[in-house]
């Protein structure tokens, strides 16, 4: 009996879209305020590098059309080991990146009703209230949760093209000046800033994880693929590269909702309340489709045997349920356990954990290309490793030792599992 089959071309593109324009576009200008200048040479790199991914991973979903995306593609290539490896390290960097989009949903809210946030507790309050909201839709089932990704993608993209088509002719130039500020060298201050770019670019992947509800997924997926990134990331870049124009860096540092406070210093209060509830429905959106796929990489991997049975069953909307939940409440415990911080720094903290982790299998994808697939192409998804490597280095010490960390506590559960295989 063949699986539905759900999503076309329109929710696959949206999935991508609604996954990559999240919380990232709009808190962002805070975490990169302090480089200056030098975050257009990061934001160029990353977006180079994001379509270089978008294409490999075009090419490998052709190849290997199967549920797991980013797994498959590593367990096909290599075997087991370095499968079980990537799906782990995928599967935490969405529950991670979870509970940075939601922080940010949290502080969209804020800056509409500020007596929401106005401590760290009702801040983690609102990040958990927003979190669970999306797990409930996706409960529902996979056709439901696609649907309310497309309408969430729409109400959040043309809303952000306007603004940034728009904000863009505010910039004043001598906000990037000095071209690097941060005290580090430059070759230093490039690669932070590509870390931290990547995370609003994090997602070019996405279409690829579901596969078995695309509907033609060897045509469906590459199509979704390329138009998702190039849409996402053309978007993303301006709106985040005009909001530290308008504003000082001084003022971005502290702002916990900058492209709202940017809407504000140019339009005034109501041009600062439409962004903070477009702000809202873009992270809604990009946790809707997050939490679509915090299930489905366990979920495969546990069909090949290689994470516990119970994340395969699927509920009567066919939604892996039992992983839904469990990535859920990963990525709540990250949010209650960093409470205290600021909006600003739990969000750069859970950026850096989440891109730290998903650059594994990024890495380990575009090795499979580019030795495992044909030579068209392969130069493009040797620069996409490259680029991988590099990104990987910019995340910084904290967040290299807790990614280790979090990739080692996977080895017990795939030592377990092939005990449990051996009988």
């Amino acid at each position: 009996m063949s699986h539905p089959r759900p999503l076309g071309l329109w929710m696959a593109t949206a999935l991508v879209v609604g996954s990559m324009i999240g919380s990232g576009v709009f808190l962002l200008p805070a975490s990169m305020a302090q480089y200056g200048g030098v975050s257009l040479l990061g934001w160029g790199i990353t977006l180079a590098g994001a379509l270089a991914l978008a294409w490999t991973f075009s090419r490998l979903s052709r190849r290997w059309p199967q549920t797991g995306g980013p797994y498959v593609f590593a367990r096909n290539a290599f075997g087991d080991v370095p499968g079980f490896l990537v799906a782990w390290s995928y599967w935490v960097s969405i529950w991670c990146g979870n509970a940075a989009i939601a922080v940010t949903f949290a502080g969209s809210v804020g800056a509409l009703f500020p007596a929401a946030t106005a401590t760290p507790l009702r801040a983690a309050a609102l990040a958990l209230g927003g979190l669970w909201l999306c797990a409930g839709v996706n409960l529902l089932g996979v056709r439901e949760a696609g649907r309310m990704q497309l309408l969430l993608t729409i109400l959040k993209f043309v809303p952000l093209l306007l603004f940034a088509g728009i904000a863009v002719w505010f910039i004043d130039p001598g906000h990037f000046v000095p071209f690097n500020p941060s005290g580090e060298s430059l070759p230093g201050a490039i690669n932070a800033t590509v870390a931290l770019a990547l995370f609003a670019l994090c997602g070019v992947e996405v279409a690829t994880v579901p596969a078995g509800a695309i509907d033609q997924p060897e045509r469906t997926i590459p199509r979704a693929t390329m138009i998702g990134t190039l849409l996402a990331g053309l978007v993303t870049v301006i709106a985040v590269s005009a909001v530290m124009g308008i504003l000082p860096a001084a003022t971005l540092k502290h702002s916990s909702a900058p492209m709202v406070d940017a809407a504000r210093a140019l339009w005034g209060p109501w041009a600062g309340t439409g962004i903070a509830a477009v702000a809202a429905i873009s992270c809604l959106g990009a946790l809707n489709g997050w939490v679509l796929l915090s299930a489905q990489i366990p979920f495969a991997a546990a069909r090949d045997g290689l994470m516990p049975k119970p994340f395969t069953v699927l509920d009567k909307g066919g939604t892996p349920a039992f992983g839904l939940v469990v990535s859920s409440a990963l990525a709540s415990l990250l949010i209650a356990a960093n409470f205290s911080r600021s909006l600003v720094q739990l969000f750069t903290f859970s950026i850096l954990l989440s891109t730290a982790a998903i650059l594994l299998p990024y890495l380990v994808d575009s090795a499979a290309w580019v030795l495992r697939g044909d030579r068209k192409g392969r130069g493009v998804a040797l620069f996409a490793l490259a680029y991988s490597v590099y990104a990987l280095v910019g995340t910084g010490a904290e967040a290299l030792l807790w990614g280790a960390v979090l990739l080692l506590a996977g080895l017990p559960v795939y030592l377990w599992m092939r005990r449990k295989a051996r009988g």
